[in-house]
């Protein structure tokens, strides 16, 4: 299961974490490539990205095809976003802008199942658009995971508690929005951001949970894998693109 496989590599020492890459637009061609080049996990942004439910829905079938696991940042930490993410069957959930212990307890509950949490119950791709077996929401509660994000100056203080909430799968860390609301400009990779990494990285792995992370660059992916991370998002489509076609200036004559 996900949350079992996530678990072993949080805590298996010396193995790089899985790669990841954000989905920024809906685009069945990148997750094809992405797969095809060795990532293992597609994040849809539906806070930052383009979607519709429909096509997030979709998309969610033809990654899982692909062999991809599949997480949703959903737009906002509130009870519908997350319920259509978990109901197209993503194999977890990561919830942005968590202000604090109280609203991380409020927000990840609606990502699981009574009695652990308060999902609502749909039925969806999920249960095979049928009924339910005997166990299926426990099963369900084991399958998928739900990350908080610690990109809030009240999250980066709670986040001991925080991991350890029942309804908490593990920590996904939001470093550009960290540095601005902790008053220190754009993200530079500053002493100051790897502190508040190693303070979120040492409460996940105190807590025996994954954290992860996105990489902007080697020295970030390198402090990730030291402390254990359990997948670093390593590129994203829109960049991609924007890297494809600068080399085709190159190409056609350094412009």
């Amino acid at each position: 299961m996900v949350r079992k496989a996530i678990r072993r590599r949080a805590t298996r020492k010396g193995r790089a974490p899985a790669p990841a890459f954000w989905l920024e637009y809906p685009s069945l061609p990148a997750c094809e490539i992405a797969a095809s080049l060795g990532y293992r996990i597609a994040i849809l942004d539906m806070e930052h990205g383009v979607f519709s439910r429909e096509v997030a829905d979709s998309l969610v079938f033809a990654c899982h095809m692909l062999g991809l696991i599949v997480y949703s940042r959903v737009a906002t930490a509130e009870r519908v976003p997350i319920q259509h993410a978990l109901d197209s069957g993503v194999d977890g959930v990561i919830l942005p802008q968590i202000t604090d212990l109280a609203h991380a307890e409020a927000a990840t509950a609606l990502a699981k199942y009574p009695p652990l949490g308060s999902r609502g119950v749909g039925y969806s791709r999920t249960m095979k658009y049928a009924g339910v077996a005997r166990g299926f929401f426990a099963a369900e509660n084991r399958r998928t995971a739900c990350f908080a994000m610690i990109e809030t100056p009240g999250a980066l203080r709670d986040v001991a508690a925080i991991v350890r909430l029942a309804t908490v799968d593990g920590l996904f860390i939001g470093p550009a929005d960290l540095s601005m609301t902790r008053g220190r400009g754009a993200f530079r990779a500053s002493r100051e951001d790897f502190a508040d990494f190693r303070k979120v990285a040492g409460a996940a792995k105190s807590a025996g949970k994954p954290w992860a992370i996105p990489a902007p660059g080697r020295v970030v992916f390198a402090f990730a894998s030291r402390q254990q991370a359990s997948f670093v998002t390593v590129g994203d489509d829109l960049s991609a693109l924007r890297t494809g076609l600068a080399q085709g200036l190159v190409v056609a004559g350094g412009r």
